[in-house]
């Protein structure tokens, strides 16, 4: 069933990394590890690929054909069992796209996230009045309910920036993202202000680039790049674009949109210049 789909958790993936590991030291096939517990082929596949969430019966059959002992294993069970904690986001999970209810569980256990966005306010940052005009003109077609539920994801998502153990977020903006009148004047000054305040949290860094700067790296697209305090958990950027979304996890893909989240934040204004330039819209607008 749609609603009970299983995303794949940081949670999840570290398990999935940890067999993967272990299984290479015990020197083991896939097909060696089928003969021996019974369990087919494309299941351990999809285990070690965080595909889906093996039977607490079947990590057991695991850790004792590769010989973890005792501790471990506790270790790996308890990783088991807390990605397996359902979230705020269950209830809304049959109603968001597979891809984005990924990115939302991502977001939600990341330690940093570098956000650079041409076109619009970043999702974390938005008011909901501004949320609400820029999911109805992105979806056309999407009936009242279906927007009023992404809007609702998207406010519960904002959480993250005042938890406990926050998310430490570094947002860059092209100078469009700021002009475009979103929803009317009104909306667009309350999301202007609003940018001001989350200025004020210590785990925000808010940078503009004005078009002065010219051309830039950015130009292309907008994305995400994630960092988890794990560090058996790679890096992973988030690409939302009218071909799909993506999630790119190749070293080389990482470091290529890290290298260019750098030479942006180098073409931005400081962030008190951009602060500045912010409540300058504000007040013109």
């Amino acid at each position: 069933m749609p609603g009970d789909r299983q995303t794949p958790t940081v949670r999840l993936r570290l398990l999935a990394a940890e067999l993967r590991s272990l299984r290479a030291a015990s020197g083991l096939t896939w097909d060696e590890v089928a003969d021996r517990t019974g369990i087919n082929v494309a299941t351990l596949y999809r285990i070690e690929h965080a595909r889906v969430r093996p039977q607490t019966g079947t990590l057991r059959a695991l850790l004792a054909l590769y010989q973890v002992d005792a501790p471990q294993q506790a270790e790996l069970i308890a990783l088991l069992r807390d990605a397996r904690q359902r979230d705020w986001l269950h209830a809304y999970q049959p109603g968001l796209p597979e891809q984005y209810s990924t990115y939302i569980g991502f977001e939600g256990e990341a330690r940093s996230a570098w956000n650079y966005e041409s076109l619009f306010v970043p999702g974390l940052l938005q008011t909901q009045d501004y949320a609400h005009a820029v999911i109805s003109g992105g979806l056309p077609t999407a009936s009242r309910d279906e927007i009023e539920r992404r809007v609702e994801v998207r406010m519960e998502r904002q959480n993250v920036l005042r938890n406990d153990g926050a998310l430490e977020l570094w947002a860059i903006v092209d100078e469009a993202a700021l002009r475009r009148c979103v929803g009317g004047r009104g909306v667009m000054r309350a999301q202007l202000r609003q940018i001001l305040e989350a200025c004020e949290l210590p785990n925000v860094t808010f940078q503009v680039i004005p078009f002065g700067a010219g051309a830039h790296p950015g130009m292309p697209g907008s994305f995400v790049c994630m960092q988890f305090a794990e560090t058996a958990i790679p890096d992973v950027i988030y690409v939302d674009s009218m071909a799909g979304e993506l999630f790119l996890e190749k070293e080389r893909d990482v470091r290529r949109c890290k290298l260019v989240f750098e030479h942006l934040r180098a073409m931005a204004a400081s962030p008190g210049t951009s602060r500045s330039l912010v409540a300058d819209f504000a007040a013109a607008t």
